[in-house]
């Protein structure tokens, strides 16, 4: 899939197809750089970085550059200034914790899928109206309240991200999870090749039932 031609609903289509999303949370840009190389290597062509790593941007740019087909993503977006960064460093697709109303007007300017970030039901409502909504800190509340939430929204998407360990992702999905993030349980494997396989592994579990 060519990023260059890729729009919103494709996006979100891979997202929800790969069912599991990398989030490279914090490491250092060479790290970083290496694990996301490695992550695309072994099947996984949605992959969220995050703007706390050190040198974020030219880190897109670089992975961009040497992966054109996957879908890097620029999570951890608390600003206008860094979704119009990330924007313009290519980022397929950014992701806010919670709600920010102008980053999300900067990437619907530059044409670019956000996905806003809440917890409380309100918020959780509020940014599905939008399409995919990032459901953080999910480790707070477990899967019971992912299903609580899906009761009352049972049409929101909704990615619940922070705290999901890599053994977890199959009983999110089986929860009603549009997609999961799964952060340093994956990024901190001794094994990457190993971790990619097991959260694929992970997702087919979680469809399959």
């Amino acid at each position: 899939m060519d990023g260059s031609s890729t729009d919103h609903a494709d996006v979100e289509a891979a997202i929800g197809a790969q069912g599991g999303v990398p989030v490279l949370r914090a490491a250092p840009a060479d790290l970083a750089h290496t694990a996301s190389t490695r992550l695309v290597e072994s099947g996984l062509s949605v992959i969220e970085l995050t703007a706390t790593t050190p040198g974020w941007a030219e880190l897109l740019r670089t992975l961009r550059r040497e992966h054109p087909a996957a879908l890097i993503g620029m999570g951890t977006i608390t600003t206008a200034e860094d979704a119009a960064l990330a924007c313009e460093a290519g980022a397929r697709f950014l992701v806010s914790p919670f709600p920010v109303d102008d980053a999300r007007r900067v990437s619907e300017e530059a044409d670019t899928l956000f996905i806003g970030g809440g917890f409380s039901p309100g918020e959780v409502a509020a940014a599905s109206r939008f399409g995919v909504c990032k459901l953080f800190p999910a480790h707070v509340g477990g899967i019971g309240y992912l299903k609580t939430l899906r009761a009352i929204l049972p049409e929101a998407r909704i990615m619940p991200t922070g705290g999901i360990g890599l053994a977890s992702v199959g009983d999110w999905l089986r929860a009603g999870a549009f997609a999961v993030g799964v952060g340093s349980d994956l990024s901190n494997a001794p094994d990457l090749d190993a971790a990619a396989s097991e959260l694929l592994r992970q997702v087919r579990l979680g469809r399959s039932s």
